[in-house]
């Protein structure tokens, strides 16, 4: 079937919303083709795979790695190569990574540390590469943004991993969804739904689910830690929503718990409707249980048509206008294989837009109103939400700095 033909004129739109490139030499004297010193915070075991990406790019020299473990920090480094007195441990240890004063840092630590890592890492002048979620509640979401428009002002390139942003498919979808190929959007649904995961973390539980660092190690399970599954791993379909969307939800009903896992404090399934400006009701659903169904999907449903997008199978649409797409190839790899490109051309040419910042700070807080609306049972709003201000209870102390 025939695919819509963009005017010249939204062509033209879209190039001008782009962010502008600056030219090439930029702090620190990085030239195009330029090597970045870079850090590893957090050597688990993406840490460590997403730190092999990074020296499989070509234009970074991994110099240093920290972790809460040195184990973890040793096993990454003798991977990665990274020398012994390089490798930090303990909760400070980001502190000492970034008194070596490399030219930017990957965070993939557990959630909970994110907002204030990413904080320093701005604050020393260095680029942040940040894993998602951004944070594990609102307060830090708010410290991101905070912390993504100190980087602009000061030079520094923050950019958060998220992966389907970065697919051809998705952005050409999600573009034709927005131009009004599907007509006006009256409803969607986004789910999550995969089998029991985090089983090494449960492993770790085990032995004393009290014990700090058994907590720490089993992340995965522990809200504090993670934000709960709706925020650690739910957060791609829901990003999707609000990306296609462009708004965050007004409210949110919810509801779930924790009816087959049994280890940690995370929930296994979620339950969450969320209204969106103009009435636009959002069902989403997710679990972490039993077996037979797997797929991370995002469908909004308009008056001319239906945008289709599936994290691990096809990308659509269908209807009046519709948009062929095709299936979405690796993206779980590659999705971070064109991010962390991507942070090479922007610290490189001296692009400080920062452009992921504000869309993930959305995402994120998406999902902390479903938790919230869950957790209750009933009913969230979104200035609730933010009046609230509250925070997951921090890390208790006793683990060593």
């Amino acid at each position: 079937m025939p695919e819509r033909k963009h005017t010249r004129r939204q062509f033209i739109a879209a190039a001008a919303a782009a962010p502008a490139i600056m030219q090439a030499s930029t702090v620190r004297g990085f030239q195009a083709n330029s090597k970045i010193n870079l850090g590893l915070i957090g050597s688990g075991v993406r840490g460590t795979w997403i730190a092999g990406l990074f020296q499989k790019h070509g234009g970074y020299n991994l110099v240093a790695a920290a972790d809460y473990f040195q184990d973890r920090v040793d096993d990454a480094g003798n991977k990665l190569q990274v020398p012994a007195n390089r490798r930090f441990t303990g909760l400070d240890a980001y502190k000492r990574l970034l008194d070596t004063k490399p030219d930017a840092v990957a965070i993939e630590s557990p959630p909970y540390f994110h907002p204030w890592q990413a904080a320093a890492g701005i604050d020393a002048g260095v680029h942040v590469y940040l894993a998602k979620p951004i944070a594990v509640d609102a307060p830090g979401c708010q410290t991101v943004e905070q912390t993504g428009k100190k980087g602009t002002a000061n030079k520094r390139v923050l950019l958060v991993d998220f992966q389907t942003r970065t697919d051809p498919l998705y952005r050409e979808a999600v573009k034709r969804a927005q131009y009004g190929d599907i007509g006006r959007i009256i409803s969607g649904e986004a789910t999550y739904i995969c089998g029991p995961t985090w089983g090494l973390h449960a492993e770790h539980l085990k032995p004393d689910p009290n014990k700090l660092e058994n907590q720490l190690r089993g992340w995965g399970l522990i809200r504090a830690l993670s934000g709960d599954v709706i925020t650690e791993q739910n957060i791609h379909s829901l990003d999707v929503a609000t990306w296609i969307l462009d708004a965050h939800p007004l409210k949110a009903v919810g509801t779930g718990g924790q009816k087959a896992r049994t280890a940690g404090d995370c929930w296994d399934n979620f339950s969450v409707i969320y209204t969106f400006p103009n009435d636009v009701i959002v069902s989403f659903a997710s679990k972490q249980l039993g077996a037979g169904w797997d797929d991370i999907c995002c469908r909004m449903y308009g008056t001319e048509g239906t945008i289709d997008t599936h994290y691990f199978a096809d990308v659509s649409i269908r209807g009046k206008t519709p948009f062929k797409g095709g299936k979405v190839d690796n993206l779980y790899p590659n999705g971070a294989i064109a991010n962390i490109a991507a942070f090479y051309e922007n610290v490189t040419k001296g692009d400080y837009s920062n452009a992921t910042v504000a869309p993930s700070v959305r995402s994120n807080l998406t999902t902390v109103l479903g938790r919230m609306a869950a957790y209750k049972h009933g009913e969230a709003t979104w200035d609730e939400m933010l009046k609230a201000n509250e925070r997951l209870e921090p890390l208790p102390k006793g683990l060593s700095d």
